[in-house]
């Protein structure tokens, strides 16, 4: 008998070592691929091109970071674009359920609102337009009166 025996599983081989850095990069975020690519460039530009076009091929920065499956969106107007990154699943079924739940309600939630201000502005613009045309019907109004006293 082995003296190290253990009970204990083999680890889960998970691909190779390129699935596996991907994966690592991916786990990092798109800053993890932008100093990568940085760095390519600096010791060896064709390299920095390699990965230049490795992300963009696989979409890295398209996709997966705007219209993936794990992300909520947010708009402050600040220019961000629009999406942001939610972290992965726990592992705790109830609770990705309930998160899941949420997000969904938010974005509801969200599209409400965004609606509910659209419309409130169309109700400014019309009222600011409303007026507008008020107050030019009484100039013209009051202009006619003038000219029509002017030639009596």
């Amino acid at each position: 008998m082995a003296a190290y025996a253990t009970n204990s599983p083999a680890p889960v081989n998970r691909g190779n070592w390129f699935t596996r850095a991907i994966d690592w990069m991916d786990g990092n975020g798109p800053g993890a691929w932008i100093a990568l690519m940085v760095a390519g460039f600096i010791f060896a530009g064709p390299l920095g091109l390699a990965l230049l076009a490795f992300i963009l091929v696989t979409g890295r920065f398209g996709r997966r970071w705007r219209k993936g499956g794990n992300q909520m969106t947010r708009s402050h107007g600040c220019g961000f674009g629009g999406r942001m990154h939610v972290s992965r699943t726990t592992g705790n079924a109830a609770f990705d359920a309930y998160k899941t739940d949420t997000l969904e309600r938010l974005e509801r939630e969200q599209s409400e609102f965004e609606e509910f201000l659209r419309r409130l502005r169309e109700s400014r613009d019309k009222a600011e337009f409303d007026q507008y045309m008020e107050d030019r019907a009484k100039a013209a109004a009051q202009s006619d009166s003038d000219d029509d006293s002017a030639k009596a």
